[in-house]
């Protein structure tokens, strides 16, 4: 297969008749409707004189529509697809920020966005799902017609995809795409987990967010593979989506197996009649006790790796077997070239800690009229990623934490990953984050926020004393908080940065 390097290239590998995209209680799409969409939906911007390099804000549900539109509108100009819980002062922030020629909606739709729009002067186009012809088919309705600048196909370095950074310390930088950092992310991904045309994916992630996008939708289309579009992650309903699109494989963040590995007691048919060939994680760490149980349930190896935005997604993976998977890595590298550097811009021996940083043709070029950012994040052509960690004789990468989340107890680093680690081997406990509480006299001090498994019960004391045995006293949390539930960010990942703040602790 050559290596493609625009959204069109990447959209030819299914054979014409072979199912690309379905979702519950909807019939195929096929790969050749889904090229036809692809190519009408860029005559239909063009028409409106939205072209090459325009930004189109995509508003959309999760399932089939919102895929077919980031790929056939990521394929003729940029697509910037945004939370659609937004509220109105957010899309504001978000339309005008991206300078947004156009904003996609369904028909009919309440979003505030639509409003927001109005008022920015951006241009509303209406989709109008067409599910009688296959999942994700649609057609768009706008207004008075105009001439693109650069109309047609998108060409390699031309930017397919504008997403924000998650701005939890600062305003969200703009991080754009270029057509050939998505498609190399996306070759990286198929090529590490083998992808086939007769593999299946069940996407559960939410479609504004860089792992669904990419892991979730493009890798296994590039493979000629199907993937069924969900509403959206729902545990209730995860099981029966999975009976009726028997999957080989799904990807998710940790909360979201961790949910799904709750219920799959009471699923044990299902997941005998429908085997995976392997589960994938990303976006934030998996508890090692966590990996083992799901694998033991499922029958199926989970392949942990690490991304980030920057990166079009994947920088590193645990290989699939026979290669050796080591729980509590992120696995290798897995597309571009990783290292681990100090302050001073050198590159460390295995076996020393520092900053993980990475190169290639899935990382960005920089973020968007942000000099200051990109002068503090590439150091000699690397791009430093923000994440400490250390890379063992083998090439296996273990992060250590994020720089910004080590907590600083009085001159003392600590660790959250190791301290979550700790707490996860207690019996009683389903989940746990550790994070930084303010501190008067120590800058910051240790917090813990727990959910304990159905039935449990445990005293604050006892997980104290737990943890006491095993990490030092500056290590071990001043406080612990139980929890029915962590409070997650948009996309399912827990936030440790600001946790304080949001329990009423800071």
């Amino acid at each position: 297969m050559p290596q493609a390097s625009t959204l069109v290239e990447l959209m030819s590998a299914g054979a014409d008749d072979a199912i690309a995209l379905t979702a519950p209680g909807v019939a195929g799409l096929s790969f050749a409707a889904l090229r036809a969409q692809v190519r009408d939906t860029v005559a239909a911007l063009n028409a409106m004189g939205i072209g090459r390099g325009d930004r189109v804000a995509i508003v959309l549900n999760n399932g089939p529509e919102m895929a077919t539109a980031f790929i056939a509108v990521a394929a003729g100009a940029a697509s910037a697809p945004l939370n659609p819980a937004y509220r109105a002062d957010e899309f504001e922030f978000y339309l005008s920020d991206l300078n947004a020629r156009g904003l996609i909606v369904e028909a009919g739709s309440s979003s505030p966005a639509v409003e927001v729009a109005r008022k920015l002067g951006v241009r509303i186009i209406e989709l109008q799902p067409r599910r009688e012809a296959g999942a994700g088919a649609f057609s768009l309705a706008a207004g008075p017609a105009g001439t693109p600048a650069q109309p047609g196909a998108a060409q390699p370095d031309d930017v397919a995809l504008v997403l924000h950074t998650s701005g939890t310390t600062s305003r969200p930088k703009i991080v754009p795409l270029t057509q050939r950092n998505v498609c190399a992310s996306a070759r990286n991904i198929r090529g590490f987990l083998s992808l086939a045309a007769d593999d299946r994916g069940l996407n559960i992630m939410p479609l504004f967010h860089i792992h669904g996008l990419i892991a979730g939708i493009l890798a296994p289309l590039s493979a000629g593979g199907q993937v069924c579009c969900t509403p959206g992650f729902n545990a209730l309903k995860f099981f029966a989506w999975m009976e009726e699109s028997r999957p080989t494989w799904y990807t998710a963040v940790p909360t979201m197996h961790q949910t799904i590995l709750s219920r799959a007691a009471n699923n044990r048919a299902v997941i005998e009649a429908n085997p995976l060939r392997f589960i994938r994680s990303s976006s934030s760490a998996m508890p090692t006790q966590v990996i083992r149980e799901i694998e033991q349930v499922f029958g199926a190896p989970l392949v942990e790796s690490y991304g980030m935005t920057e990166a079009a997604h994947q920088m590193a993976a645990n290989p699939l077997p026979p290669r050796e998977r080591k729980p509590g890595s992120v696995g290798i590298a897995a597309g571009p070239e990783m290292a681990i550097m100090d302050l001073d811009g050198r590159l460390l021996p295995p076996g020393e800690t520092g900053e993980i940083v990475i190169r290639g043709e899935n990382v960005t070029l920089g973020y968007e009229s942000n000099p200051k950012a990109n002068a503090e994040a590439f150091t000699n052509g690397w791009f430093r990623t923000g994440d400490q960690g250390v890379m063992d004789a083998e090439g296996y990468f273990t992060i250590t934490g994020r720089l910004k989340e080590i907590i600083n107890r009085g001159g003392e680093k600590v660790s959250p990953r190791e301290v979550d680690e700790v707490l996860m081997d207690h019996p009683a406990v389903a989940q746990v984050v550790t994070f930084a509480i303010p501190h008067d006299k120590l800058g910051e001090e240790v917090g813990a926020a727990v959910v304990l498994r159905e039935g449990a019960t445990l005293a604050e004391k006892e997980l104290r004393e737990f943890a006491a045995k095993r990490l030092a006293d500056f290590k071990v949390p001043r406080k612990v908080v139980f929890l029915e539930e962590i409070p997650k960010g948009a996309t399912g990942k827990l936030q440790r940065i600001g946790l304080a703040a949001k329990l009423g602790l800071a």
